[in-house]
């Protein structure tokens, strides 16, 4: 008799233990409202991006993705970030050749900026391997050399977390904590990279706008950086980083290495994505905007100034069998590279900064 009645205590015990952890994976009873859609003002002078239908941006998905892209959670160990590598005031770079991941594990290039980042529409990361937004937001999670985890991992770690729940709730409606998946944290860190604009409140669209005036060096640097006179010699620059942007979502290679042929590259960059022979040992051309922010400079951080970019191009370019046609030594005196790097420097915009969004909210 005793031994029944104790089962019987026992069972019912059990079932008290187990409601209250089946009720714990509810988040019906979170107030959810659909999120007001995230307004972004772009500068006159800037194209207006084509939004992702199938990831329409929303007040509460920007604030998630912003928590989630400074949270170290998202690695193995806690110890870095998404931001680690992609520091806002370096025009989210890192300042760094070769960015440290878990355990200071280095990979093999710089990281890039990603300012305007909404804009490129041909491929992300240096070599292009990464065909959208919420694709790229995936990949530095499992990435061995950067944050060495596993999504499943994350996942857990996400659900079980004080604020996150309610987080993704307010962002995408779901109404369990199981339903945290890596899909919903990728598209959220997507739409808050998409609010990363910068570049309009810079001198040089201050200028295209005629509210000030370029210096006699900068007018010079403008002319030589487009080939607008004859007079002056074709610095070559807009060909490649060109547009509104100072960018291109196309691939070259710049004369960086010499090789007998394509297959010697030792990164062979846009290369291995596409397998087209003539695509190895070509890179993204980055954006100019606030490039001054973001040295040391190329694919591989090999170059630590401005200054000796110039005389990269006027000096140390290398023959390969798929270099840049508008790729030379370029014909600049020492003058007339201080000119167009004058010029350059009018594409310097941190008004970004007093953005509380683009910064941590922890």
């Amino acid at each position: 008799m005793r031994f029944s009645i104790g089962f019987a205590f026992l069972f019912l015990l059990l079932l008290s233990c187990e409601d209250p952890a089946d009720n714990s994976d509810d988040l019906s009873n979170i107030p959810y409202t659909p999120s007001d859609h995230y307004p972004i003002t772009y500068p006159d002078s800037f194209p207006v991006p084509s939004d992702d239908i199938s990831n329409p941006r929303t007040k509460a998905g920007v604030q998630l993705g912003r928590h989630l892209f400074y949270d170290p959670i998202l690695s193995l160990d806690s110890s870095i970030s998404c931001s680690s590598c992609h520091n806002p005031k370096l025009a989210f770079t890192d300042g760094k050749a070769f960015s440290p991941g878990v355990g200071g594990t280095l990979g093999n290039r710089s990281s890039m900026s990603l300012l305007n980042i909404v804009y490129f529409t041909n491929g992300l990361f240096w070599d292009g391997r990464s065909p959208n937004l919420i694709d790229q937001a995936k990949q530095p999670v499992e990435n061995p050399v950067e944050m060495h985890e596993n999504w499943g991992n994350v996942e857990q770690k996400l659900r079980r977390s004080t604020f996150y729940p309610e987080l993704f709730r307010a962002a995408f409606g779901i109404n369990k904590k199981s339903e945290i998946r890596k899909e919903l944290a990728a598209k959220a860190i997507a739409q808050w990279e998409s609010i990363l604009i910068a570049g309009g409140n810079s001198h040089y669209y201050k200028v295209i706008r005629r509210k000030s005036a370029f210096t006699p060096d900068q007018a010079d640097g403008f002319t030589m950086y487009f080939n607008l006179d004859p007079r002056f010699p074709d610095a070559q620059c807009g060909h490649c980083h060109t547009g509104r942007l100072f960018a291109s979502s196309n691939y070259f290679n710049n004369g960086l290495d010499s090789v007998g042929n394509v297959y010697e590259f030792k990164d062979p960059g846009r290369g291995a994505v596409s397998m087209a022979p003539l695509d190895y040992g070509r890179f993204k051309a980055p954006s100019l905007i606030n490039i001054q922010l973001s040295a040391p400079y190329m694919h591989d951080g090999r170059i630590n100034t401005l200054e000796e970019v110039m005389e990269h191009y006027t000096k140390h370019v290398k023959p390969a069998p798929n270099i840049d046609p508008n790729v030379a030594n370029l014909k600049l005196t020492d003058d007339q590279s201080r000119q167009i790097l004058a010029f350059i420097n009018t594409l310097i915009d941190t008004s970004y900064y007093k953005n509380p969004d683009f910064f941590s909210p922890f």
